[in-house]
C-alpha cells in the first residue's frame, strides 16, 4: 500500500463509498417495496390456479398497492395457498368479507393480487385470516373467445358484402326497390294514396263523432222521456192500489167484481138462450125453408171451393 499515491488512495476511497452508498440505498428501496421496514400482517387465500402469480409481486386494495406476496405454496392436486404480508397501516380499511383475485398491472404487466373492499358492517380483517378468493380468468381461454368471434365476425363481414352486393346489383326485392326507379315511384304514389286515404279516414272519423254525439243526445232525451213516462206510471199505479177510479175500484172492490162476474154469468145464460131459439126456429114451420135454402148454398160454394182446388195442379 505504501507504492499507491495519496491520490490513488483517495479514488479508491471514494468508490468503496459510492458503492457502499448506492447498496446500501438498493437495500433500502427493495426493503420499503418489500415491506421489510414497515410493520405487516399477514393474510391468506386459496385458489384452484395462480394464473402466473410469484413470490414479491403486489398486493393491491382500491388502486393502492399495500403488500407483497410473501409465499406461494401447493396444498393438494387441486388448492394453491397464498400468503401475502399487507402494511399495518391499512388493516382498518380491510373488512373480514374482502374476496382476492388475480388480475395483471396493465395489459401486459406483472400478475398481482386485488383485495375487493367489503361491506361496512363486516369486522376488520385480523393476522393470520384466510380470505375467500374468486379464480381468475385465463388468457388463454380469453384469446381462444377472441379467437372465436373473430371467426365469427369474419364470416358475419362475408355474409353482409355479399348480400350488399346482390342489393346492388339488383336482386331481391330491397335491391329492385333502390335499383329500379319505377317501383321507387310506384312506392311514392302508394304513399300518397295512403295519405289521401287517411285523410278520408279522418273526415269519416269526424263525421262519425258527429253522429255519435247526436244519437247521445237524443238518447239523453229518450232517457228522459222514458223517465218521465215511468213516473206517471208509477202514479197511475199508486192510484190504482190505492181504489181510486174505474180501474182501482174494479181491482180493490170486491163488490164491484161480484157484480161483474154475475153479469159475465148472465151473458153466457142468454147467450145459450140464443142459440136454443134459433135451434127452434129451425125447425119452425114459417123458418124452416130459409134455413134449408143456406144449407143448400153453403153446401154449392163447398163443392165449388173443391173444384177449384182439385184443378190447380192439372193447370201448372
Amino acid at each position: 500500500m505504501d507504492n499507491y499515491s495519496p491520490t490513488f488512495k483517495a479514488r479508491l476511497g471514494l468508490f468503496i463509498f459510492v458503492g457502499l452508498a448506492i447498496f446500501v440505498i438498493a437495500i433500502f428501496f427493495i426493503g420499503k417495496q418489500q415491506n421489510l421496514f414497515n410493520p405487516v400482517f399477514k393474510v391468506t387465500a386459496n385458489f384452484h390456479n395462480v394464473s402466473g402469480l410469484r413470490v414479491g409481486n403486489n398486493v393491491r386494495f382500491s388502486g393502492i398497492d399495500v403488500g407483497v406476496i410473501d409465499n406461494i405454496r401447493i396444498i393438494n392436486d387441486s388448492t394453491v395457498q397464498v400468503d401475502m404480508l399487507i402494511r399495518r397501516n391499512v388493516q382498518e380499511f380491510i373488512k373480514a368479507d374482502s374476496r382476492a383475485t388475480i388480475g395483471s398491472s396493465g395489459i401486459i404487466g406483472d400478475r398481482i393480487l386485488i383485495l375487493a373492499q367489503g361491506s361496512n358492517k363486516a369486522a376488520i380483517v385480523k393476522d393470520g385470516q384466510h380470505l375467500m378468493a374468486d379464480e381468475p380468468l385465463e388468457t388463454d381461454a380469453i384469446l381462444a373467445s377472441l379467437d372465436n368471434t373473430a371467426a365469427d365476425v369474419e364470416i358475419i363481414a362475408h355474409e353482409l358484402a355479399e348480400v350488399m352486393s346482390n342489393i346492388n346489383s339488383g336482386k331481391g326485392m330491397l335491391g329492385q326497390l333502390i335499383v329500379d326507379s319505377a317501383i321507387a315511384g310506384n312506392v311514392s304514389q302508394t304513399i300518397a294514396n295512403f295519405m289521401k286515404s287517411s285523410e278520408g279516414l279522418d273526415e269519416t272519423i269526424e263525421v262519425t263523432k258527429e253522429n255519435v254525439f247526436e244519437f247521445m243526445e237524443k238518447l239523453q232525451l229518450t232517457v228522459a222521456r222514458t223517465e218521465i213516462a215511468s213516473n206517471a206510471l208509477g202514479e197511475i199505479m199508486v192510484k190504482i192500489n190505492s181504489g181510486e177510479g174505474t180501474l182501482g175500484m174494479l181491482i180493490q172492490d170486491t163488490t164491484m167484481a161480484e157484480n161483474l162476474d154475475q153479469t159475465l154469468i148472465n151473458l153466457k145464460q142468454s147467450s145459450k138462450g140464443l142459440d136454443e131459439n134459433m135451434e127452434a126456429l129451425k125447425h119452425s114451420i114459417l123458418f124452416r125453408r130459409y134455413f134449408r135454402k143456406q144449407d143448400e148454398k153453403n153446401e154449392r160454394e163447398r163443392i165449388d171451393k173443391e173444384k177449384e182446388i182439385s184443378s190447380e195442379p192439372g193447370e201448372h
